[in-house]
């Protein structure tokens, strides 16, 4: 039970990475918000933890809206006494388009990639300071750090955002106990929102450039933000943690 006694708010919980941290979080203990748009599926699974035996709330959440995050996190402190552990993973991909200067699908990626962000650190660190200290992991990508073909530049810029914007807080938060660190998976099964990372063609072609020979699986990344999230990672603040088959040591 690595997060016993702890909450959690996990975003882009209603599917794919942000699933699987939830339910993990739950199992090792952490009571968890399940924070999405969609909100039939993030019910849905709030309510496969709770009937495996955990705890867990469903909490509609746009991350690019700040009266969102302040009801979001209200709820959850309101809920359950604190705040000790976010995790920033919900995201949209830059694949699905044809026109990769689209000024448009620029900022919809930096308001969800990038601001989102922001916006759910702004809001845990308040809420963690009152707590004594916490823990944020925030899901950059190996596109935070290398670019790539066939993906808008604006989402290789957001992940390199979250980077930098999680080294400078967790410099600021040290003294407050408020760790944070970035999570960076590399090829995993396709996004809602993916493209040209869901033609098998393509895959194919990164997968030539991953040592492992094998794409990821949500569980993988799930278990190194658990790492993070947990008191075993005390001594981290501003790291960051790949998980992707050795696809950047290439």
């Amino acid at each position: 039970m690595r997060l016993a006694n702890k909450t959690a708010l996990v975003t882009g919980a209603a599917s794919g990475m942000g699933a699987a941290t939830a339910r993990l979080f739950a199992r090792e203990g952490a009571k968890v918000a399940v924070a999405d748009m969609l909100e039939e599926d993030g019910r849905a699974v709030a309510a496969a933890i709770t009937a495996a035996g955990g705890t867990a709330q469903f909490v509609k959440l746009d991350v690019a809206e700040e009266d969102q995050w302040e009801a979001a996190i209200a709820a959850v402190t309101g809920a359950w006494g604190g705040l000790d552990v976010l995790v920033n993973n919900a995201g949209i991909s830059g694949s699905a388009t044809n026109n990769l200067y689209d000024t448009a699908l620029w900022d919809r990626i930096m308001a969800v990639n990038a601001r989102g962000v922001f916006l759910g650190v702004k809001h845990a660190v308040a809420a963690m300071r009152l707590r004594g200290g916490g823990s944020i992991v925030n899901l950059s990508s190996i596109s935070g750090n290398v670019g790539q073909e066939r993906i808008h530049c604006a989402y290789n810029a957001s992940k390199a955002a979250v980077r930098l914007l999680t080294k400078s807080v967790a410099v600021q938060e040290g003294p407050a106990k408020i760790r944070l660190n970035t999570v960076h998976p590399g090829l995993m099964p396709p996004m809602r929102t993916s493209g040209a990372t869901a033609d098998p063609v393509f895959r194919a072609k990164m997968l030539g450039h991953v040592p492992l020979a094998r794409s990821g699986e949500v569980d993988e990344v799930a278990y190194a933000i658990l790492f993070l999230a947990s008191d075993e990672s005390s001594y981290m603040t501003g790291s960051e943690l790949h998980v992707d088959g050795g696809y950047l040591a290439s």
